[in-house]
């Protein structure tokens, strides 16, 4: 049986940035990761480019995090913001830009080199890097145990679990953590699929398949009622919804399963601005047709898709021909277009899993589970999601911050 002082199981973001700040305070770190390569979902992240952190500052990122969340970051946020990451990747040679929606990309818009910073940086610490090393059991006793799939084991005073959750469990992400932590008798709120694509059972939605609208405001109502929403981009496929906007919501229908999208193409427009301009153009000289009188380029196929749920007789027809009734629930279909969904693409197109060990489990000032000296949690494995645009990998940095610190201090 092997000894070690911290073991930390997973060198994804959470796992590597832990590391690094635990060895480099002075304590033996040993990384022991299941795949043959550290980081798989770093490279896959933004297109290969990785959304490493935002622009927000903490307490405005840790907001996004909805309420349980947001309480529970806000300890992490304020002691390595997102600044400071910026700072911190500026350091390990990995100069970052700012792009639209409030993201942060390496400058090179590699992801690889941030993945490459973070296992320099942990092993130039003094840790040590265990590939092809899969844990299957984690036991409790004077010391953790860790046991592995070829049944050797590990002892360490100190465990920090961050393996990842089930989205991409083609980069060998497949939920292990959450049994570990059954098996040891803590509560898991059940895992579901996040950021992920929506899927949708209306021919219609499929039929504008490659067509986004960037400037809407996403609501999504389950049994009649608002439960979340958010103004990003959208962008129909050929199985539903996809985008910002969608994917940002998308832990909710993932829990409830049927939902309806209700799609704002105009939140900076009021109705009563979109009347007078569907009035003016009604009384126009030729009078033009709907795709031409909608604000901003609107493409064909989706001002034919907005008339027929409108119930039109012509899908693009002249606005002189547009009834009173007509152009009262054209204003409404604008402002609230009802897009049915009946689920997500599941964990194989899911960006990060929600669900996980219960918040309240863990000390938002260590990561360390109450009752379970030595032990921490963090990353995926928590019951913590945020939405598109680096929050989730800002959350993996500050929440392995502090737990590389806290396993350090003991």
């Amino acid at each position: 049986m092997t000894e070690v002082e911290v073991a930390v199981v997973g060198a994804g973001a959470a796992g590597l940035w832990a590391a690094a700040v635990c060895a480099r305070a002075g304590s033996g770190v040993r990384i022991f990761e299941k795949t043959a390569r550290t980081g798989t979902k770093i490279l896959a992240s933004g297109g290969t480019r990785c959304n490493l952190t935002t622009t927000l500052g903490g307490r405005e990122a840790a907001e996004l995090f909805r309420q349980s969340g947001a309480r529970f970051l806000r300890p992490a946020f304020a002691a390595l913001s997102p600044e400071r990451v910026r700072e911190r990747f500026a350091a390990m040679g990995v100069p970052t830009v700012e792009a639209p929606l409030a993201k942060i990309f390496p400058a090179s818009d590699r992801a690889r080199d941030v993945r490459d910073a973070l296992e320099r940086e942990a092993r130039a610490a003094g840790a040590e890097i265990e590939l092809d090393a899969p844990v299957v059991r984690v036991e409790r006793g004077g010391r953790w145990r860790l046991v592995f799939q070829d049944g050797r084991s590990v002892t360490c005073r100190s465990a920090l679990l961050c393996p990842g959750g089930q989205s991409y469990p083609r980069t060998g992400t497949t939920g292990d953590g959450y049994r570990w932590l059954r098996e040891l008798d803590l509560p898991v709120v059940d895992p579901v699929p996040a950021l992920v694509p929506l899927s949708s059972p209306a021919p219609w939605v499929h039929e504008l398949t490659g067509i986004a609208w960037q400037e809407g405001e996403v609501r999504l109502a389950l049994d009649g009622k608002i439960v979340a929403k958010r103004r990003r981009p959208v962008l129909f496929t050929h199985r539903g919804v996809s985008g910002p906007g969608a994917m940002d919501v998308s832990v909710h229908v993932a829990q409830a399963g049927a939902a309806t999208l209700h799609l704002d193409l105009y939140p900076g427009l009021s109705r009563d601005a979109l009347r007078a301009r569907l009035i003016e153009s009604a009384r126009a000289k030729g009078s033009p047709r709907l795709a031409r009188v909608l604000p901003g380029e609107v493409p064909r196929r989706l001002a034919e898709a907005i008339g027929q749920q409108v119930g039109l007789k012509e899908p693009n027809p002249r606005m002189m021909d547009v009834p009173k009734d007509a152009r009262h629930r054209l204003i409404e279909t604008l402002k609230g277009l009802a897009v049915p969904v009946d689920g997500t693409l599941g964990y194989d197109k899911a960006e990060v899993t929600a669900g996980g060990l219960a918040l309240d489990t863990v000390d938002p000032r260590t990561m360390e589970v109450r009752g379970c000296p030595g032990l921490f949690v963090f990353g995926e494995l928590l019951d913590l999601d945020g939405p598109i645009g680096g929050l989730n990998f800002q959350a993996a940095f500050a929440c392995g911050e502090l737990a590389g610190r806290a396993a350090a201090e003991q």
